[in-house]
This record gives C-alpha cells, structure tokens and sequence, in this order.
C-alpha cells in the first residue's frame, strides 16, 4: 500500500469547486485543474443514459491513502454522473513525492494572517530551504519531507 493517491476527477465545465469543496470536507488540501475535451459519441451517451459535454475539467488531487475512500465518496455525491456535474473519479497509487511538507489538513485550512512579522518570517523560512535545497546531496527519495 502506498502512502499517498492521486483522485483524479473529469467533469462538466465549471464544476472544479464543487469537487473541490466535497474533497476539502473530507480533508484534502488543495487541487490541480487542467481543461480538458472529451470524445464520447452517441453509444456512449446511450449506454450511460445522459447526454455527455464535450468540455471537461480534470481536477487532480494528492491525498494520503487513509482519506482517498472518503474523498471518492463524496466527489460523487456531489459531482457524480447523476449531478449536473457528471463526473467520474478514480484513484492512483503514488509511489513517490517529492515537494509535499507534512501539515495536517486543520493547519493548511486555517488561513493565516498577513502581518509584517509572518511575512518576514515566512520570507526567512523560504530562504533557509533554498539553501538546504542548494547543498543537499541526497537523493529525491531521501529529501521527501513526507
């Protein structure tokens, strides 16, 4: 079992928050959108018993392993074929991430204030991970902060 998966979700246009709000309640923090169009013909739109939009979004989200279930459940429930939104979802294993912090999803949702201090302070922590970045000898295997 992998630690993390990516839910990959195809829907109508301009249905991306409404998976995104379903997969942030049950914890996922944040999504990818690319536009997309899709080719189904007739048959398909018979078989399935819905006419089928030929724009599309794809909303990629990364998620730990122990919430993908959860968060499956409700992109459907939400924006599943029998919603306006007509989407399907699917899963992925990750077999590895580089990039990620570990931040529980309740910290990444509280947002932060914008004062001089944080700013300051965040600009400082940037730079102290650039460096760290610069002079690592690991491989990207070892340098995953997960």
């Amino acid at each position: 079992m992998t630690k993390y998966e990516l839910i990959m979700c195809i829907v109508n246009t301009g249905f991306t928050e409404t998976v995104m709000d379903a997969a942030r309640d049950k914890g996922a923090r944040g999504g990818t959108v690319i536009h997309a169009r899709g080719t189904a013909n007739k048959e398909a739109e018979e078989f399935f018993h819905i006419t089928i939009q030929p724009d599309k979004e794809i909303v990629m989200i990364l998620v730990p392993s122990d919430i993908k279930d959860g968060v499956l459940h409700a992109i459907y429930q939400s924006a599943g074929l029998k919603t306006d939104g007509q989407g399907i979802a699917f899963a992925l294993p990750v077999t590895n991430v580089v990039g990620l912090s570990e931040q529980p999803a309740s910290a990444a949702a509280k947002p932060q204030k914008i004062t001089k201090r944080n700013l300051e302070k965040n600009k400082a922590s940037d730079e102290t991970e650039a460096q760290n970045d610069e002079t690592s000898d690991e491989s990207p295997d070892e340098q995953t902060k997960i």
